[in-house]
């Protein structure tokens, strides 16, 4: 199985070390701005299936929203991601959920909440962010992408929930294939 995976948000969050981090297992400080659109993946085993996550890693400046949005169709799944120490990036998330279903429709997301290392810089107050997940209809997940913490967990839960949401569209097609091969039914004749 295989699934595109967009993550969208402000620049400067953690996008693209969150990826690398989860792909390849690296950390670096350096903070070097995506331009336009890059690509990385990983094969992880999520309820006894292999999946092959594609990750998109998006620009988060708006000058690139015409290159970027291209890459929104045709993802199984995003992640909404923002820094703890961005206000800016937190406020931003409805937008870019916004922004890709309008590419995408609805689409099993996750609402990432990076840099809990930073916590004593921390200017989004905990019970705010559950609200705007609750409000997104968004798992809210916390990471430390420099310490490794929580990156692994991003991932899972979307390839999870997109197998389940496969699961769940495959026994619905199987039950229409039932009735349809059962043929029509003719309606008692009483005497």
């Amino acid at each position: 199985l295989c699934l595109q995976v967009v993550i969208v948000g402000n620049g400067a969050v953690g996008k693209s070390s969150m990826i690398q981090r989860f792909c390849k297992g690296t950390y670096t400080r350096d903070y070097k701005k995506t331009i336009g659109v890059d690509f990385l993946e990983r094969e992880i085993e999520v309820d006894g299936e292999d999946v092959r996550l594609m990750l998109w890693d998006t620009a988060g400046q708006e000058e690139f929203d015409a290159i970027t949005a291209a890459y929104y169709r045709g993802a199984h799944a995003c992640v909404l991601a923002y820094s703890a120490t961005d206000r800016d990036s937190f406020d931003a998330i409805p937008s870019w959920k916004l922004k890709v279903e309008n590419e995408c429709g609805e689409i099993p997301t996750v609402l990432v909440q990076n840099k809990m290392d930073l916590v004593d810089q921390c200017v989004i107050d905990p019970d705010e962010a559950e609200r705007l997940g609750r409000a997104l209809g968004c798992k809210l997940l916390r990471t430390s992408v420099k310490e490794d913490v929580g990156v692994m967990s991003v991932f899972r839960h979307l390839a999870s929930r997109c197998l389940h949401e496969m699961r769940r569209c495959d026994d619905d097609y199987q039950d229409d294939l039932r009735l349809y091969s059962a043929g029509p039914r003719s309606p008692s004749v009483i005497s």
